[in-house]
């Protein structure tokens, strides 16, 4: 008895390694899963580091007592949209595939004027996406003046030059060359507007507490789209670029807030006269929808 009691604490400190030893191992498995998410993005090198966030809800953030928990009710009222004659539906639905049959990504854009009022209407137009829970997460800078177009396109081409060259791959700069594209952006000199789009990851508010925006990248994806339709309406060109890791540099460029992050990139104008485009087929109906 004498000799297990002057042996108890060597039991006990044993027992504490071995529990220790099994707990580093546990921790040390439930690594994984991230090791293997950090080679899935190294053999991915063209994704955009400036988009690599959680757009969803993130339930440990919301604990924080920076962020806002509001609940409003918002009144409603009556909606009575004129009713359209099926004639003139099937009149109305044609004349708009026909005139958004006729987009084409435009790369030769001319200097020449467009009114200011016309690219405000194009963004008040795309103001009216639909948004996750009406947060309306965007943010559409209009670059105008010639010297801070000429810093966007520094940015832009030093970027690409790396993309095209190394982060892109072979097989996606083949793809491209068809299309007679590369590094050299032109148009974001000539053309008289460059139209940056930024997703807000959060909002923030006066007090300074944030506000979750709810599916921002697909609010703001779709608001570009309207962005789109509304040019083309209006008889402008543009062509839709995704300045692969420009995000930051320009973000600071443009004083745009860290809860601001690149999406799209629009150069906006007419076409030059000798503008081109490749020649290219669109799926027919039967090869994109579905009917049940």
């Amino acid at each position: 008895m004498a000799l297990f009691s002057s042996l108890t604490p060597v039991f006990i400190a044993i027992l504490c390694i071995v529990i220790v030893a099994v707990l580093k191992g546990f921790k040390k498995k439930s690594k994984k899963p991230k090791a293997q998410t950090t080679s899935t993005s190294e053999s991915r090198p063209w994704v955009d580091e400036d988009l690599q966030d959680n757009t969803e809800l993130n339930l440990e953030e919301e604990d924080n007592d920076d962020w806002t928990h509001r609940e409003v009710d918002v009144p409603q009222i009556p909606f009575s949209p004129p009713q359209l004659s099926e004639g003139e539906m099937l009149c109305r639905s044609q004349q708009f595939f026909e005139l958004l049959n006729k987009r084409r990504s435009v790369r030769f854009i001319s200097p020449k004027p467009v009114p200011r009022e016309v690219i405000d209407n194009v963004i008040r137009t795309a103001g009216t996406s639909p948004s996750g829970a009406h947060t309306e997460p965007w943010t559409y800078v209009v670059v105008a003046d010639p010297d801070m177009k000429h810093k966007i396109r520094e940015i832009i081409e030093e970027e690409e030059e790396i993309n095209y060259r190394q982060r892109m791959g072979e097989k996606w700069v083949n793809d491209l060359k068809r299309l007679r594209t590369n590094w050299v952006k032109e148009y974001l000199d000539t053309a008289p507007y460059l139209i940056l789009i930024f997703k807000q990851v959060y909002g923030k508010l006066s007090d300074g507490k944030k506000k979750t925006h709810y599916y921002n990248e697909i609010s703001v994806s779709i608001s570009c789209g309207i962005l789109l339709a509304a040019l083309q309406n209006v008889g402008l060109v543009t062509v839709t670029t995704t300045p692969l890791n420009c995000g930051p540099q320009l973000r600071v460029l443009l004083h745009r807030p860290a809860n601001e992050k690149l999406l799209l990139l629009l150069p906006v104008g007419y076409p030059s006269e000798n503008a081109t485009v490749p020649d290219l087929n669109r799926k027919k109906l039967e090869d994109m929808m579905v009917f049940v």
